[in-house]
């Protein structure tokens, strides 16, 4: 007979196991305040069904006592607890024994999982006097440590479970919390980053179209003046200005290539350095402002980024000269490298000076050095003319952007 019984029994806990997880998984789909009234309406139903008319009135009285509180225990879980441990109190004097005792460790639950350490030890020691009682009055002779023991593990277990649920909700806080705080930081981050590429964007093509701006009008203006003199120089001129401009063109895509991935251009033509400074200064000489390039110490060892913050660095100082000085005043521009910093000195020999502060020039500038950790003067020379003088520090790792 044991093994058909084994047989039959193991599938019948099974399905039991299962629709106690059924029935917990439809209850977790209720209302908290139908959930709360549940309990009081089945131990009402209970007191209803199973004790003698002649006792109803003071049993169904003495168990709504008890549990009809709990439909408030989750907004004032102290308040509720107290006028159940109250309720079970007038119960002990009347010499009255009901199920519906259970409110009380339902009671202690809330509060565990609502309260600090203090107020969960006190309500641990309010329901365990409150067993005292109780096994004292109601245990069978010679029994009382078997009931109260059960009764305190009852308590302890409620108690602890209570508090497991309000270390769970309080971690849970905390790790919403962070996310949170670390979703903040991050949106912070990728505005900084938007605003700094917008930065450098604007820097570089300020750059790029005030200096070509800048040669063009004066090539222009050349080959306005020599086209009836010397209309070969006015050729020459002319072609400077469309080669100008198809430089300035490529400057562009190559700095707005990092907005589009279809633009192979900037790959074609690499980023500017202090190779191309002779160039530039061929172009300045052209557009009316000789220029003389002195490069001291190789750039092998400068990184590109910081090659290009050079080269933009004397472009707008020379664009700057061009603008601000008469024919005839001549540029020199030095340029020193060693392996910790890039020093930069760009003068001039014009009467003429850019306003310090006027435009974004400077200011651009200022904002190209501090990147590298550097700094950047600008102002009039004691023998006359302008200089520049600018200092990139390449030993830190705090490279903002070029």
């Amino acid at each position: 007979m044991a093994a058909p019984l084994t047989r039959y029994a193991a599938p019948a806990s099974a399905r039991a196991a299962q629709a106690v997880r059924a029935a917990r998984r439809r209850a977790s789909r209720l209302p908290a305040a139908v959930r709360d009234a549940l309990l009081p309406a089945l131990l009402l139903l209970n007191v209803l069904t199973t004790h003698p008319p002649q006792d109803l009135p003071v049993n169904v009285a003495l168990t709504a006592a008890l549990t009809l509180p709990l439909l408030w225990r989750r907004r004032a879980p102290h308040a509720v607890f107290g006028v159940v441990a109250a309720a079970a109190f007038v119960q002990w004097l009347m010499d009255v024994q009901l199920p519906a005792d259970i409110a009380l460790l339902v009671a202690l639950y809330t509060v565990a999982a609502t309260s600090g350490r203090r107020g969960t030890l006190a309500a641990v020691a309010v329901v365990e006097a409150g067993a005292l009682l109780a096994c004292h009055r109601w245990a069978a002779d010679g029994a009382f440590l078997t009931p109260f023991v059960a009764v305190s593990a009852m308590a302890v277990a409620a108690a602890v479970l209570g508090m497991n649920v309000r270390t769970t909700r309080a971690y849970l806080a905390a790790v919403e919390e962070r996310a949170a705080r670390l979703e903040q930081q991050q949106e912070q981050q990728a505005r900084l980053a938007v605003a700094e590429e917008r930065a450098r964007i604007t820097r570089e093509m300020h750059d790029i179209v005030t200096h070509n701006l800048s040669v063009m009008v004066a090539l222009t203006d050349a080959a306005v003046c020599a086209q009836h003199r010397s209309p070969d120089k006015a050729t020459a001129a002319m072609l400077q200005i469309s080669e100008t401009g198809r430089q300035a063109l490529t400057d562009m895509r190559r700095s707005l290539g990092v907005l589009r991935t279809d633009e192979p251009d900037a790959e074609r033509h690499p980023l500017p350095g202090i190779a191309q400074l002779q160039d530039l200064a061929e172009q300045m000489g052209a557009a009316g402002l000789p220029t003389g390039i002195e490069v001291d110490g190789g750039d092998t060892g400068v990184p590109a980024t910081a090659q290009l913050t050079v080269y933009r660095l004397v472009q707008e100082a020379l664009t700057n000269a061009l603008k601000h000085t008469p024919p005839g005043t001549r540029a020199q521009v030095r340029v020193r490298c060693s392996a910790r910093a890039v020093t930069v000195d760009v003068t001039d020999s014009g009467p003429g000076s850019p306003l310090p502060g006027a435009g974004h020039g400077i200011p651009g500038m200022r904002e190209r050095a501090a990147a590298y950790g550097g700094t950047l003067r600008a102002g009039p020379l004691p023998g006359g003319g302008w200089g520049v003088h600018a200092r990139l520090n390449l030993g830190g790792s705090g490279v903002v952007s070029a």
